[in-house]
């Protein structure tokens, strides 16, 4: 009954666990060694064989039969009295081999035994989890919310292996409930206090490449390639891709027909507004391009200090920037360049009036708000119509038109 249960406590863990047959055998075996060097000084002289299908096992000692007066180690040596017991035909220096009962060992043993085997096994599951994702970094993978903590998330995938999504790995606007699908990157694996931690993310840029990699087959393979992406996720990010193959165009194919291809990666993210972007190796082709959709008149480069002056039009210095100057910031860590703008005057009428100039008539914090969009004159916000600016900021239609009367006043 006792070779049952220990059996039966393994056949558990085989059934809701990943342990192949011959790591069953050699755990199996080694804790039953185990006990038996503990019990007897040694294990050599010992067969233990193991029966997984029928679910039991044997243990037999193997014995020197010796002279009556010749026995030293009961445990290695037999009387020929006492073998012949047994079988009358034994002679001195054969091998006598017989069973040892488990029961032998005693209660106290055959529990320590159980712990053992079952922390064994526990060990032998934590490390096939840790090493199974360990060579999964950088993989999506799909799994279902089973609790949802203040701070994090935990996952399980379809093994029940317990997962981890942080709150700063989520995207703004991302809401779970119990039983919920996610899709999230794996980005690191641990091992704390001998358990294994596997954190997942949706905001890395390893996400969105393995996005386009499962909606563009052009990607998956190799015929384009994805030089480099940023994000700000939920809001927007920029992905530079390029082809090696003159007859593919990088864009078209990440986007698809009508954005068929980006359309599902877009709802993945949130409504994360995506720019793909023609990789080239000139510089200012490339911050031309990462700044789309600005018009840019010129750009000057300084290769030592890694910055770029940037000049345009005052109507497209608002576009340039960016709503909180996003679009600017992500242009320069996908150039990687220090990227400041600056109104190009040239054909432009001088006469003009920097908003700071209307602070007895205009709020500072309305002032404020326009230079974030690149509005830093009177005519740079006089340029855009009142639905631009109400895009743009988070100013109110009402405010907007008050704000467009003083400044036309200024000019009239």
């Amino acid at each position: 009954m006792e070779n049952l249960n220990l059996t039966d406590t393994f056949s558990e863990f085989k059934e809701l666990k990943n342990i192949d047959r011959p790591t069953m055998m050699r755990v199996l075996e080694d804790v039953f060694r185990g006990m038996l060097q503990k019990r007897f000084g040694t294990d050599e002289n010992f067969d233990v064989i193991i029966n997984i299908d029928k679910g039991d096992f044997e243990i037999w000692r193997n014995r020197e039969v010796v002279a009556d007066d010749m026995v030293e180690d009961e445990n290695l040596q037999i009387s020929l009295t006492n073998a012949q017991k047994v079988d009358g035909d034994y002679e001195v220096g054969e091998e006598f081999t017989d069973e040892v009962k488990l029961l032998d060992f005693g209660r106290r043993a055959i529990l320590t035994l159980r712990q053992n085997l079952t922390g064994r096994i526990m060990e032998l599951e934590k490390d096939h989890i840790y090493n199974k994702y360990k060579d999964r970094i950088g993989h999506i993978i799909t799994g279902e919310v089973y609790q949802v903590w203040k701070r994090e998330i935990l996952i399980l995938d379809d093994e029940g292996n317990e997962l981890l999504l942080p709150k700063n790995e989520q995207i703004p606007g991302d809401f779970y409930r119990k039983g919920d699908p996610v899709r999230a990157v794996v980005v690191k694996v641990d091992m704390r206090n001998n358990n294994p931690i596997i954190v997942l993310s949706r905001t890395s840029p390893v996400f969105l490449e393995r996005l386009f990699e499962n909606e563009v087959p052009e990607i998956f393979d190799g015929l384009i390639t994805i030089k480099k992406i940023v994000r700000a996720p939920g809001e927007r990010a920029k992905v530079a891709v390029e082809s090696y193959d003159d007859r593919i165009d990088p864009v078209g194919a990440c986007v698809g027909m009508k954005g068929s291809r980006i359309h599902g990666i877009v709802r993945e993210l949130k409504n994360e507004n995506i720019d793909v972007i023609n990789f080239t190796n000139n510089i200012q082709l490339f911050i031309q391009r990462a700044l789309n959709p600005a018009k840019i008149n010129t750009i000057v480069l300084n290769d030592e200090t890694k910055r770029a002056n940037v000049y345009l039009k005052p109507d497209q210095v608002s576009l340039a920037i960016g709503k909180g100057g996003l679009n600017i910031k992500l242009a320069g860590q996908l150039c990687g360049y220090e990227i400041d703008v600056y109104r190009d005057v040239e054909g432009v009428d001088d006469e003009d009036v920097d908003l700071d100039e209307f602070a007895d008539e205009i709020e500072p914090w309305i002032i404020d708000e326009l230079k974030q969009i690149g509005c830093d004159t009177a005519r740079s916000v006089l340029d855009l119509n009142i639905q631009d600016l109400v895009k743009r900021t988070d100013l109110e239609e009402e405010t907007i038109k008050e704000v467009l009367d003083i400044l036309r006043s200024e000019f009239e």
